[in-house]
């Protein structure tokens, strides 16, 4: 885990609710006014309690030798990279929401099974961070991990501001309506076995991309990311700095042995 300029909260569920059948957000009270400067949309680090318990053990950052200490595995946490997706100051709640994959994984059972006065950690940047360069066209690429970010893009963009929004979710049902004041064409794919394959890399293929002031966010599965990736910076030409693309999972590997590999991708030039 790097260490962030940031924060850190014990929180606890108020309520939660089905945006849609694969998405579940989660409402969580706590001291979060350390996190009123945060970019909404910005990742941080969500501490998930082993079963059983109910408090939240934080690793603690050792500033003479430079590492994180982690607590003792019994009570050690499960970390996940998530984005927050809204932060209510008044009612001292944080929003953030869990893409529902059952129990195959701890961020999205504990998101199934949590009740109010369940304990989250989390850990955050507390000043504001730039999510994109201002342009005037974008194309915004995502799974449903990526819904979030995405929709804090869209909400931010100018009205002048143009683009092509296109996300990958398991099923019509799970289709959101994302706001904005830019004039984005929506298109929506359906595929429920995202972890054997997507044709995401391919639909981008067929997007007329436009030529000046541009700027791409891509943010899905390891593999689809590496395609759209190469295919915009060593087809199409495009500069280092006219995209921001970043693997959140990698099929068939867990978030923190997949990390190595997608941050390699993520500082790729290619």
């Amino acid at each position: 885990m790097a260490k962030l300029a940031a924060g850190q909260v014990e929180v606890s569920v108020t309520r939660k609710e089905f945006l849609t059948p694969h998405f579940i957000r989660v409402y969580l009270t706590g001291e979060v006014e350390q996190f009123k400067h945060t970019t909404i949309g910005d990742n941080n680090k969500i501490l998930i309690p082993p079963d059983g318990l109910n408090e939240i053990h934080f690793p603690e950052f050792d500033e003479a030798e430079q590492k994180w200490i982690q607590p003792p595995k019994e009570v050690a946490p499960s970390v996940r990279t998530y984005t927050h997706r809204g932060i209510d100051l008044e009612r001292k709640e944080l929003i953030i929401d869990f893409v529902n994959h059952g129990d195959t994984g701890p961020a999205s059972e504990w998101a199934l099974q949590a009740k109010p006065g369940d304990k989250l950690g989390v850990m955050m940047r507390t000043e504001p961070k730039e999510l994109y360069p201002e342009a005037d066209w974008y194309l915004l690429v995502g799974d449903a991990t990526a819904i979030p970010v995405i929709s804090a893009i869209l909400e931010s963009l100018p009205s002048t501001a143009k683009g092509v929004c296109m996300i990958e979710v398991p099923e019509k049902a799970d289709e959101q309506v994302l706001q904005t004041k830019a004039a984005v064409e929506f298109i929506w794919l359906h595929n429920p076995t995202p972890d054997k394959g997507s044709v995401l890399a391919e639909l981008v293929r067929g997007v007329v991309l436009e030529e000046k002031s541009r700027f791409a966010y891509v943010a899905a599965e390891f593999a689809t990311v590496k395609a759209i990736r190469t295919y915009l910076r060593k087809e199409m030409d495009w500069q280092q700095n006219e995209l921001y693309a970043y693997s959140y999972w990698k099929a068939g590997v867990s978030e923190d042995k997949s990390q190595p590999d997608r941050q390699k991708e993520k500082n790729s030039v290619a």
